[in-house]
């Protein structure tokens, strides 16, 4: 067993550290994120983005802010010392750290439990708040209050406000949040320029300029309109967060350390249409051997491996072009046929099926033909949640967000039941064959110990 003791615990400095955090959704709290990551790296300084919750998307758009890879913090799909120990290893080397909160401050699966303000809480960091004033003015002085006394847990150090149409405006706001006993930090006033790219688009490289230029906008106006120097001195504190030690990971751990998991060799796809990867889970797999990167929808070759792990993403947008991929796809088959180990989550599994209509009315698209289901875009609708199964032993935990479904979901049978939050069993499969392990869930392995799934 191995515990984790970083050395960094031992001196304790001060940086500036933050979650950003909103009344509600929509209120531009990540246009706000992703200005300030920007302006902050073009001051020179080294900035760890986190995201709070399950969200992979907006993961990726806070990396490309920060040009460093963001990292998820989630307090169900992980126990609490592990995100601290997560929040902790990141930070260790940044300058400064923040974290973008998901819906409302205190929205979590269970009342607050599972929210932001949990986060902020559980790390002893400070929240900045955005409050949207598009339709606000002076009413907002006692939304303000109540969110500044609601937990003595949870610190507001300030707040931003977005969609602001006039300095007249702003002024009336700046009395509302003087008078709730808040600081304010400034305001971004109303742009149509600003304007997140479509969240079902991929992360092409022309969704990946586009955020590119975004994150420089929003950053132009952070320097303008916030005073970014009072934001660091009032979210400025001792780091690393308040730890319980020792922390230790007893799943997986051991196993690789006897010898017989170590140099494994895991082929990872990622590109356009495969990329919705939370970054603990790559580390976790980069512990047990080197990690091959390849890409399903420009590759022709599948890189020799003990495991291929096949992620989600948007594969329905590059059906044609996966659909061309005759050799690979035959690859995966003789890979798997000749029991290669296959972990593959939402768009990855709708890659093994035998056929993706990508719209409705549309062409049904062959694709790997390793699961015997066809996956089809056609009545499409959400299915979005957190899920838990118990497996081989192991417990994961994870998160399920799609449109696709199965054409004929009782063709396949589920080896393992999945639940939601409330312990009730839900629809969602979980299929095997040989050792090919496929499912619509996202799942986190921070605390897990994956190769238990093929012992």
């Amino acid at each position: 067993m191995r515990i984790f003791a970083p050395d960094f615990l031992t001196y304790r400095p001060m940086k500036p550290q933050l979650l950003i955090g909103a009344p509600t959704s929509g209120s531009g709290k990540t246009m706000f994120t992703l200005g300030l990551l920007r302006a902050l790296k073009k001051r020179g300084l080294k900035v760890q983005p986190y995201k709070g919750g399950p969200d992979y998307i907006d993961a990726q758009y806070l990396t490309i802010a920060a040009d460093r890879d963001a990292v998820n913090l989630d307090t169900w799909m992980a126990s609490s010392t592990h995100v601290q120990y997560v929040y902790n290893r990141y930070g260790e080397k940044a300058d400064v750290c923040v974290a973008e909160g998901m819906m409302g401050l205190y929205d979590g699966y269970y009342q607050m439990k599972g929210s932001c303000a949990e986060i902020a809480g559980l790390l002893n960091i400070p929240v900045v708040l955005v409050v949207n004033a598009r339709a606000a003015a002076y009413s907002v002085a006692p939304v303000l209050y109540g969110f500044k006394h609601f937990r003595s847990s949870v610190r507001i150090a300030g707040v931003v406000f977005s969609q602001v149409s006039s300095p007249s405006h702003f002024a009336c706001l700046k009395e509302a949040c003087s008078d709730a006993g808040l600081e304010c930090l400034g305001y971004l006033p109303y742009s149509e320029d600003l304007r997140v790219p479509s969240r079902h688009l991929g992360l092409t490289l022309t969704v990946r300029q586009s955020m590119d230029e975004l994150a420089e906008k929003a950053a132009a106006l952070v320097e303008q309109y916030i005073d970014v120097d009072k934001l660091l001195n009032l979210c400025t504190r001792i780091f690393p967060c308040r730890y319980t030690l020792p922390y230790t990971s007893e799943q997986g751990v051991e196993a690789m350390e006897t010898g017989h998991r170590k140099k494994m060799r895991i082929a990872v796809a990622r590109d356009p249409a495969f990329n919705f990867i939370y970054r603990e889970n790559l580390d976790r797999l980069a512990e047990s051997g080197n990690l091959t990167f390849f890409s399903p929808v420009y590759g022709s070759d599948l890189p020799d491996a003990d495991l291929v792990y096949l992620p989600g993403g948007y594969p329905e947008l590059f059906a044609r072009q996966l659909h061309r991929r005759k050799r690979m796809m035959q690859q995966l088959r003789d890979y798997a046929e000749s029991g290669g180990k296959v972990f593959a989550e939402c768009g990855g599994m709708m890659f093994l099926t035998r056929s993706l209509t990508a719209r409705k009315g549309g062409t049904a698209y062959q694709m790997t033909g390793l699961l015997p289901v066809d996956c089809t875009m056609e009545n499409a609708r959400l299915h979005l949640g957190y899920r838990r199964m118990d497996y081989q032993g192991i417990s994961l935990r994870g998160h399920e967000f799609h449109y696709s479904s199965i054409a004929e979901p009782d063709t396949l049978p589920s080896v393992t039941p999945l639940y939601n939050v409330k312990g009730t069993e839900v629809s969602t499969p979980l299929y095997r064959y040989k050792n090919v392990i496929a499912g619509y869930t996202h799942w986190y392995w921070g605390e897990a110990d994956l190769w238990k799934l093929w012992d």
